[in-house]
């Protein structure tokens, strides 16, 4: 297994005294926080939601970070806790608040920087330009949360945060095998929501 670029860190708030978000448990929050908050927004679909998860991510990770043998990557471990906690959050939450292209919307503003997808910067950056790809980022975060909340997770860790099939193994505790599998679903079920989308915005 690789060194955990991390350990320093993780080692000192082992052996810190347990003082709230303060010291060395401060760095890492500070150096995770962007990455949580992007994984529990692309789960939940929306910043009410994904400010939860990620509040309840941490406070699992200030709980149990002092019982952290790295035994795996230590960011594996924090995307995982952070999956759990997304999808759990939306069970609970069904029937309560329900994802819509306005929610995105507003909450993909609000965090931008954060949460916006890798797509191709070719396109000439006119307004025209870049309102249709303003849609396009919609359209595909919209689909995306119509998948199940396993598949979405899938997603969301190799083509958001772009973890390798390894990486993505390893944070959901699945095998390679499942991760192809899974992340075959995912693509037939997208391929169906976008294709219309896609030729829309490409012969537009």
């Amino acid at each position: 297994m690789k060194p955990d670029n991390d350990r320093e860190l993780i080692l000192r708030c082992q052996a810190g005294p347990s003082n709230g978000l303060e010291g060395a448990f401060r760095e890492l929050y500070e150096l995770y926080k962007d990455r949580v908050y992007n994984v529990c927004f692309r789960i939940t679909g929306n910043s009410a939601d994904a400010l939860d998860a990620a509040q309840e991510t941490f406070g699992i990770l200030f709980r149990k970070v002092s019982g952290f043998r790295f035994e795996s990557k230590f960011s594996s471990w924090v995307y995982r806790i952070a999956v759990n906690a997304s999808i759990d959050l939306k069970r609970r939450s069904t029937g309560r608040r329900t994802a819509s292209l306005d929610q995105v919307h507003d909450a993909d503003v609000h965090e931008q920087d954060q949460v916006r997808l890798n797509l191709s910067e070719a396109d000439e950056q006119g307004p025209v330009r870049q309102a249709g790809k303003r849609e396009l980022e919609l359209e595909i975060q919209h689909a995306i949360l119509r998948l199940s909340p396993k598949l979405r997770a899938i997603t969301v860790l190799r083509y958001i945060e772009d973890l390798t099939y390894d990486q993505v193994a390893e944070t959901l505790q699945i095998s390679i095998g499942t991760v192809k599998s899974r992340l075959a679903r995912a693509h037939a079920a997208l391929d169906r929501e976008l294709t219309p989308v896609l030729d829309k915005h490409y012969l537009a």
